[in-house]
C-alpha cells in the first residue's frame, strides 16, 4: 500500500432488521438485562440493532477506540413532532423533546455497548457517504455503523449496523 491510499475495511458483522421480530423489545431487554427507560422509540431501533450487530461480531462490547456513526433520513421524527405538539400546548420543555435528542440516542447506545468515545450523528440521504466519511482517520478498532429510521407513512421501521474493522 503506499501512502496516499486508503486502507482497505472488512465487514465483521452485518444486521438488518428487516421486518422487526413482533418481540424485538423483549429481545432488548432480555439482552441488556434490564428495559431501557425513558428513551424514545428511535433510541430502542438504534439500542437493538447495534447490541444485536455486536453479538453477531462476537463481541461483548464496542472497543474503546471504535468509532460509533449513526445515520437517519429523518432522527426521532415522531418524538420531535410530539415535543413541538406539547410545546404548542403550552408545556415547558417537554419530555418528549428529550428522546427526539440525537445526543442522548449516542449515550444509551454507547451504555447498550459498554462504550464510551467518538460518536455522531448525521442526517443523510446517502449512508454510503457517510461511510466514506467515518472511515477516515479510524483507527485499528473499526467502526459500528448504524441507519436507522421510525416507522412513517407506511414505511417500515429499520434498524441496519455494520461492524467494520481494517483489512
Amino acid at each position: 500500500m503506499n501512502a496516499g491510499s486508503a486502507p482497505a475495511w472488512r465487514t465483521v458483522a452485518h444486521f438488518s432488521a428487516d421486518p422487526l421480530p413482533a418481540d424485538w423489545r423483549d429481545q432488548l431487554a432480555h439482552r441488556l438485562g434490564r428495559r431501557p427507560r425513558r428513551v424514545g422509540l428511535w433510541t430502542e431501533l438504534a439500542m437493538f440493532g447495534a447490541r444485536q450487530c455486536l453479538d453477531a461480531a462476537g463481541e461483548a462490547a464496542l472497543p474503546a477506540g471504535a468509532r460509533l456513526r449513526v445515520s437517519s433520513l429523518r432522527g426521532a421524527w415522531a418524538a420531535t413532532h410530539a415535543g413541538l405538539a406539547q410545546l404548542d400546548a403550552g408545556m415547558l420543555m417537554p419530555f418528549t423533546f428529550m428522546q427526539g435528542q440525537p445526543a442522548l440516542m449516542l449515550a444509551e447506545v454507547g451504555r447498550c455497548l459498554e462504550w464510551q468515545g467518538d460518536a455522531s450523528f448525521a442526517l443523510c440521504r446517502d449512508p454510503q457517504q457517510l461511510l466514506q466519511l467515518s472511515k477516515l482517520g479510524a483507527g485499528s478498532a473499526g467502526l459500528l455503523v448504524g441507519v436507522v429510521e421510525e416507522e412513517r407513512n407506511g414505511e417500515k421501521p429499520r434498524s441496519e449496523w455494520w461492524r467494520l474493522v481494517p483489512a
